[in-house]
């Protein structure tokens, strides 16, 4: 991995889309969420299975917005909107088969990951523009200057500017990774405990920065 003191950097600020984390909902936003009838989201409410709080002195619904994810989760609902807020969204660029059932044992869905692969560059620029990952782990075995290419056309992208860029090297990752764009590197074999953590962070950091 790229030493801290190199790999850290300041992401561009770019409006996402991510929503207040302190929001709440009401019953009628809670139903066009769930594409269900307000009166269903009150059933949910007034049974204890969707939590939240009544305002003072009406009857009026309250969902604050970890109680409806963690519903929407827990009953395999679609999340919509708030789909970005929750999952760690990785697209892997040029993985072969054993390195990507590494990257799915230590980056899985139960750990909020969501994975999708590309074989190329051509086929990553149109997987990022329909994923929207928020992590691109590219394997440099796909060639160094291929490698650099994607990395260096996301960058010119607005809407890529703060996505987190990930090298896998089959050498010791110098500087130079970082001056084609990417925020990080692990040499493979890696530690994928290590790997998923770093990535972890460095999401937390880039949604924290665009909200």
């Amino acid at each position: 991995m790229v030493g801290d003191s190199t790999s850290e950097v300041s992401h561009n600020k770019e409006a996402s889309g991510v929503l207040d984390m302190k929001k709440v909902y009401t019953t009628g936003q809670v139903a066009k969420i769930c594409k269900v009838a307000p009166r269903t989201v009150s059933k949910w409410f007034d049974s204890g299975r969707l939590r939240g709080y009544r305002i003072p002195g009406s009857q009026d619904r309250r969902i604050p917005r970890e109680h409806l994810l963690r519903f929407l989760k827990e009953h395999g609902m679609p999340l919509g909107d708030l789909e970005a807020e929750v999952y760690n969204k990785i697209l892997v660029v040029g993985a072969d088969a054993p390195l990507m059932g590494q990257l799915k044992d230590n980056l899985r869905e139960s750990d909020d990951f969501r994975l999708e692969t590309a074989s190329s560059g051509f086929e990553a620029g149109i997987r990022a523009e329909s994923f929207h990952p928020d992590c691109i782990i590219i394997d440099m075995a796909i060639g160094r200057i291929e490698a650099g290419q994607i990395a260096q056309n996301l960058r010119r992208s607005q809407d890529h500017l703060s996505t987190v860029l990930i090298a896998l090297t089959s050498e010791t990752p110098g500087p130079e990774i970082l001056s084609l764009g990417f925020n990080d590197a692990f040499k493979k074999p890696f530690d994928g405990s290590l790997l998923s953590e770093r990535i972890k962070r460095l999401i937390s950091q880039k949604k924290s920065d665009e909200i």
